[in-house]
């Protein structure tokens, strides 16, 4: 139960199949086991003003990193078979199954679930308004440097310990 991986991924664009920055954080029995960063060029090495805006990743930073296909071995590796929890794990579910779909690997060999867990939908639903991840770090006291692809990770990873440590009951 407290055994899962926290992924956050940033987008060089507004399509999903973009990822330009991969965080990954595994938790084992409630302890942090492992953390995984890559820059990764997106399709074309093509940014939007807007996304690096949000995330401070430019062109010339990704310029010669590997491609989503060279560093999903360690994604994978990670992944597979795991409880996957994200902030808003729509979003980051989509980047993956969409960059996988783009460089033609199979979604479905990390055998993970239909759905991840959301932090934001879990805090959102205990009350937490907004459920932003800044916002939820800010009310819970968590060090964030926010769109950044491992401290977002770190800390979603964070607001989960917290909450199934808050829904535990020790008998």
């Amino acid at each position: 139960m407290f055994s899962f991986v926290a992924i956050d991924f940033e987008t060089a664009t507004g399509y999903p199949d973009s990822a330009c920055a991969v965080g990954i954080v595994t938790v084992e029995d409630g302890i942090t086991t492992d953390e995984y960063y890559s820059l990764i060029q997106p399709p074309e090495n093509e940014y939007w003003r807007f996304n690096i805006q949000i995330h401070g990743i430019t062109p010339e930073m990704t310029e010669h990193v590997p491609a989503f296909h060279a560093v999903y071995p360690e994604i994978k590796k990670r992944l597979e078979g795991k409880t996957v929890v994200a902030h808003n794990e729509v979003f980051d579910r989509n980047v993956l199954q969409s960059v996988m779909r783009m460089y033609q690997l199979d979604y479905d060999e990390l055998l993970l679930s239909r759905t991840w867990k959301c932090t934001c939908r879990i805090y959102r639903k205990m009350g937490y308004r907004p459920a932003s991840l800044d916002a939820c770090c800010k009310r819970e006291g968590i060090v964030l440097k926010h769109h950044e692809a491992l401290s977002d990770a770190q800390a979603c990873a964070e607001l989960y310990l917290r909450y199934l440590q808050r829904n535990t009951r020790h008998d």
